[in-house]
């Protein structure tokens, strides 16, 4: 078995984290750490064709994202990562799924900045959240259209200060379908591209 499938085999049934045994913990990121010992793509920032596109997470290790499921009534759908490399944009996209008419969405916009081979730097610009049927929500890529055209939605949608709300992310592994993320608070992030 591969590395990259000895990961993808260990993630499988953890819900993206959710439901992770300790033990199933320490196996899936062993499995990271292999993985990114075998990076293909040695400047993961430089690589656009590879980092440009929308991608889905399958496995992360971030509190913040992993309690968005501890909401009541609802439980946490898919988590979108999609990265603009034209415009130095990235918008993460929380999907969350509850009582009939009660979906929602928790979302992002960020800027980033290249500051090494594999790390930028994420100033947060941007959060939109509330219920999808009034945002008229159908995909992330539709989504970010709206956003990109300047769209104010009936949501709690406001501006961040990015002075004070900003951070980093590592690229560790890139290829053409799986990328592997370390951020500044210590989170893991395994993604797929859609």
């Amino acid at each position: 078995m591969s590395k990259k499938a000895a990961l993808i085999d260990a993630i499988v049934g953890t819900n993206r984290g959710l439901l992770a045994t300790e033990l199933q913990k320490q196996v899936i990121l062993a499995a990271i750490a292999n993985l990114e010992d075998f990076n293909p793509t040695p400047h993961p920032v430089e690589a656009s064709n590879l980092l440009d596109g929308n991608w889905r997470l399958l496995y992360t290790t971030s509190k913040a994202l992993l309690n968005l499921d501890g909401l009541p009534l609802c439980k946490l759908g898919q988590i979108y990562q999609c990265i603009r490399v034209d415009t130095a944009s990235v918008y993460n996209i929380a999907e969350i799924y509850g009582l009939p008419y009660l979906s929602g969405l928790v979302s992002v916009a960020a800027k980033f900045e290249p500051v090494s081979g594999r790390r930028v730097q994420v100033k947060f610009e941007r959060s939109i959240i509330g219920l999808q049927r009034l945002i008229e929500y159908n995909s992330p890529v539709t989504f970010i259209q709206q956003i990109e055209a300047g769209r104010k939605f009936p949501a709690i949608d406001f501006a961040i200060k990015s002075d004070k709300q900003q951070g980093w992310l590592d690229i560790t592994y890139i290829d053409n379908d799986l990328r592997i993320g370390r951020g500044n608070e210590g989170s893991v992030f395994v993604l797929t591209k859609t």
